[in-house]
Formats: structure tokens, sequence, C-alpha cells
């Protein structure tokens, strides 16, 4: 077998791959990992023009938005690969023995680090053709983490997705790696099957709630549970104080409208509702602001939700259209906000606060801060929060609320462009994700696909290299 036949494989036989391909790749020096991660890098640039003209067709993603987005691709696979070579990863702890150890008894030789999880199946994103997809943040971190991976493509873009996996598993091929170590599976039934199936280990998904809690049901039902790291909705509400709304009203305004059509609407980290002080001139540079035209969403699945959902809104007697229209052009929908008060929203917050995927968003009047507490206690988990404010406000309170509802709280800036580097959290309280924990984006989503051993008594030349030698303050190491 070898890395252009796997295409071809069944169900099983990739399964199977995955599984003795793991034995392999689990076991390799994670500087040979980082090799092969950076030979995928190379050959992603290498043919970025023609991936990307591939995505346009599918996705009807701009060429500017998806250079960009590859850009961030491939420098996730270098930036895995660093962090496998300094190694700190692995989180070695070191206990030496103690006869004297004061908890009333002698402690052992104790040695601690994380190991890789097995194969995981990642199913791939709708509006991340790149950054979420085949060679994606998921796909990468688990690959560092020394798990081999199946991917299960989106509908939405099979072609590209078909063109990226041979791309990525030549490249494989070419600088090593065990075949196994990456394949490409399509349709949903297949993935259930898969992700249903006792050699995988893991899982994780990027998309809406319905699809995600499905899949994340599937994995806790199974005889043997699994991780399941799904990043489903979020709102990412915006909360602007009466300072910041009077000092910079303009800017406030053009931050917002970028941020809502930005990729058509179509981010997971898009603002879904606005909050401003009641009379606001915010209000009104919303209202007569220029709008980008319409245009296609990702699917035509993903367009007919979104103009459903929207006219629904639109139609509650207590909301408004502030500017743009109905969505209803057959080029794809045009942006759309609208506005209501806070006392709708809290009558309703189900209905107001839920994410609605695309270019739309919802402007919210409010009298005092007390209200911006309270709605903000009434929120679900959510990707992101953000405060617009000025140095003077004391939004220690909200802030406060906000942490314990997000798991990224902005100050005077946009959730959109989510930055991938080691401090990055890309998660949130449910149903934002499944776990809480853990970030589907930097260098910390390797801890997804890693699970703690400790070795008790070995002599040193039988452990691990990251566990030989002394460490006598048992802190984490971090090899360099």
């Amino acid at each position: 077998m070898t890395i252009e036949t796997i295409e071809n494989l069944s169900l099983d036989e990739v399964l199977n791959a995955a599984e003795t391909a793991f034995e392999s790749w689990s076991r390799m020096p994670s500087t040979d990992r980082a090799r092969h991660l950076e030979a995928m890098a190379a050959a992603m640039e290498t043919h970025a023009d023609e991936l990307i003209e591939l995505a346009m067709a599918e996705t009807h993603l701009t060429d500017a938005r998806l250079r960009g987005e590859l850009t961030r691709t491939v420098f996730q696979m270098r930036l895995f690969a660093e962090e496998l070579r300094i190694g700190r990863y692995v989180d070695a702890r070191i206990d030496h023995s103690d006869p004297e150890w004061p908890m009333g008894a002698p402690r052992p030789d104790l040695r601690r680090m994380l190991l890789p999880l097995g194969p995981v199946l990642v199913f791939a994103a709708s509006n991340f053709p790149f950054a979420f997809s085949v060679g994606g943040g998921d796909t990468v971190s688990a690959l560092a983490a020394g798990c081999t991976v199946i991917v299960k493509a989106h509908h939405g873009h099979p072609g590209l997705s078909a063109r990226t996996a041979a791309i990525l598993l030549r490249a494989l091929e070419e600088s090593g790696a065990p075949v196994g170590v990456l394949a490409l599976i399509h349709g949903t039934e297949t993935g259930v099957r898969a992700l249903k199936d006792p050699r995988i280990q893991a899982g994780a998904f990027t998309g809406g709630i319905p699809g995600g809690r499905a899949l994340y049901d599937i994995a806790q039902q199974r005889d043997v549970p699994i991780p399941f790291y799904a990043e489903m909705g979020s709102n990412n509400p915006v909360f602007v104080t009466p300072a910041a709304g009077a000092e910079r009203p303009a800017a406030i305004a053009e931050g917002y409208v970028a941020a809502v059509t930005g990729s058509a609407g179509q981010l997971c980290t898009k603002p879904g509702t606005l909050f401003v002080p009641s009379g606001s001139q915010i209000i009104e540079h919303l209202r007569t602001a220029e709008l980008p035209g319409a245009t296609r969403l990702l699917t035509e699945r993903i367009q007919a939700g979104y103009t459903r959902e929207v006219a629904e809104l639109a139609g509650h007697r207590q909301v408004r259209i502030l500017n743009g229209n109905i969505p209803g052009e057959p080029a794809g929908p045009a942006p759309l906000i609208l506005a209501t008060d806070i006392a709708a929203v809290l009558e309703d917050p189900d209905l107001f606060l839920a994410e609605r995927f695309g270019p739309f968003s919802l402007v919210v009047e409010y009298e005092d801060i007390d209200q911006l507490l309270t709605v903000a206690r009434r929120m679900d988990g959510q990707l992101t929060a953000t405060v617009q404010a000025t140095d003077q406000c004391d939004v220690r309170q909200l802030l406060s609320v906000l942490a314990g509802k997000a798991g990224r709280v902005l100050w005077n800036g946009w959730p959109t462009g989510v930055s991938v580097t080691h401090a990055q959290q890309h998660g949130g309280p449910y149903p934002a994700s499944t776990a809480v924990q853990t970030t589907s984006v930097g260098t910390a989503a390797i801890q997804r696909f890693l699970r703690p051993v400790a070795l008790q008594g070995f002599p040193d030349h039988v452990l691990p290299a990251e566990l030989q030698g002394n460490n006598p303050l048992g802190i984490p190491r971090h090899l360099g």
C-alpha cells in the first residue's frame, strides 16, 4: 500500500492504516514529526494558486480572504513544528524518590508526561476551507501530538478537500512519513461510522450546534466513550459603555460594520449583538453606514437557513430594520442590521441572542449598566465577548461576568481575526464548545490529543528521553 492508493481504500482499510501508522508515528522523535509538518507547509505554499482557485469556485470566498487563510494554515504547521522542537508540550515532570517525604509515607520515583491518544477523526468546517479543513488546526495539532488523523471532508468543498489531501499525502510520502498518518473520507454516514469505530480515540469538529451536538452524543454513547472537541455556536456580544459611545461613536460603528460583514459574516467570531446606550450617536452612524452588496454564502443550505432565520427575527413586533434589507437577492443576501431594546431581549433571550450565521447583527439599546450585567448573566457560553470602553470606565464587574461566559474577552477590539499564537483561547462554555478547558486555535490545541501517564520506579535507560535525568524540583521540563 502506498500514499497514492490510500485515497481509494474502504473505511475499514483507512481505519486499519491509521491504527497501524499510529504505532510508529507516536513513537517517532518529535523533531522528526516537526520535519514532516514543515514538508506539508512547503507543499501547501507550492500549490497555493491552484488551491485558492479551487476554493474560490466551491466556497464563493474572495481571493484575498483565501490567501490570508492559506498563509495562516501554513503558519500553523510551522508553529507546531517549532513547538515540537522545543518539547514543552509533553509537560515532563520528575519526582525523585524521597524516604522522608512529609505526607507520612516515602515518595517513590515518579515521572509523568503526556502521550498521544491514538487515531483522531476530524470533521472539517464549511467556512474555513484551509484553516479548519484537511490541513487545518485540528489536523495539525493532532499530528503534532503524535496522533494519526482521518479527516471527514466538508460537503461544501469536496474538490478542494480531495486536492489538498493529495498534495499533503504526497508531501508526507516524500518526507518519509508512515503510510496511514493522514487520510480523507467523504459523506455524513461514513463520518458517523468512523466516529463509532473503536479504533478512533478522539474527535474534533468545527460547525453549528445541531451537527456538533449530534456527533458529541455519538462519541459519548460508544461502549468506550471518547473525547469529542466540538467548536459550535456563538453570538459574540459587544458591550459599549456610555463613555465610549460618547467619545468615539463613528469609530465603533465603523469597526462593528467591518466585523459583521467581513467574509459575509460567515465567521464563528462575528459579533451577533451590539449593546449601546439608548440614544447613542452610534445608532445614527449605523443607520447611514454604507454596507457591502449582496454575496452568495458558502452553501445553498447555509444561505437558505440564514434567509429564513433573519426574516423571522425582522418580522418581530419589537424589532426594526436599522440598515439593509431583508435577504432575498438572487446573488445572495446583503448585510442587514436590526435594532431593538434591552427589555425585548431580556423577555426572550433565547430568540434574540441566538447565533445567526451570515452578514447580520442586532443592535440593542440599554438604559443603564445594571441592565448589561443582567443580560450578560442570562447569556449562554460564548467564544468571545467584547467591551468597548474608556480607561476611566469601571468595568470590573462586567468583566468578571463575561470571563465566566466566554473563552476570550476583548477590550476595545473586535473578535474576528483569531490570532494563532501560544496564549490564544478559542473555545468557551457550552454551546460555544463541548470542552471548555480546551482551545482549537494556538499551540495549546495540542493538549486535546494527549493524555498523562506516570512511570514509577523505572531505571533511567528504560524511560523516554523526556523523563531521563535529574529534575529535583519536579517542575515541568522545557526542552530546547
